[in-house]
């Protein structure tokens, strides 16, 4: 870590700031304050907003859990994000996720729907939230052919909350790695866990 965490039980020096840390561990609940929180917990209305907003990303959106943490998952493996990687591919594997699907989840390289079938171990749906999620982070633009798919296979309230988690753990997964939050980030996806 980059700067040091901030004290784990938190100080709070206001009410407010007791506040934000108390609507932070009921989110985490019943697990404690992770390295992310004691490090955003240096600006509380940062931490506090962080707080909402990825609560309603990982617990308040309809996209079913295998397709969030792939989601998820992508945007960590292309930006060497480990220490997300860590935290997420176990849930896209209790979501749902083969074995093979996370290993194409984890694959370095980019994809491309127009030349690439549906890989073994991973349903069209899985398949096609990946390369979306891979063409944001790398490309931010999106082919017209993949998006007319993702629009073909979800609702658009489904588009929308599929590209908010996207663009979300961009920002987390650049976060994590610009200050080291975990101490995991040069380890890569294996020896992340």
């Amino acid at each position: 870590m980059r700067l040091p965490y901030t004290p784990n039980p938190p100080t709070p020096s206001t009410p407010e700031e007791s506040a934000i840390i108390t609507r932070i561990q009921q989110r985490r609940h019943p697990r404690p304050l992770q390295p992310l929180d004691l490090t955003l917990l240096h600006s509380p209305p940062v931490a506090d907003g962080w707080n909402s907003f990825l609560g309603a990303i990982r617990t308040q959106t309809s996209i079913p859990a295998d397709l969030r943490e792939i989601a998820i998952s992508r945007v960590a493996v292309i930006n060497k994000a480990w220490y997300e990687w860590m935290h997420h591919a176990p849930l896209a594997v209790a979501g749902g996720v083969s074995e093979a699907g996370m290993e194409v989840v984890k694959r370095e390289g980019g994809y491309d729907l127009e030349k690439e079938e549906v890989p073994a171990g991973l349903t069209e749906k899985q398949w096609v939230v990946l390369v979306y999620a891979d063409e944001m982070t790398r490309d931010v633009t999106v082919k017209e052919g993949t998006f007319g798919r993702l629009k073909g296979l979800f609702s658009e309230k489904e588009v929308v909350e599929i590209t908010a988690t996207v663009a979300c753990y961009n920002c987390v997964s650049r976060f994590l790695v610009a200050l080291d939050v975990g101490e995991k980030n040069g380890l890569g996806p294996d020896a992340a866990h």
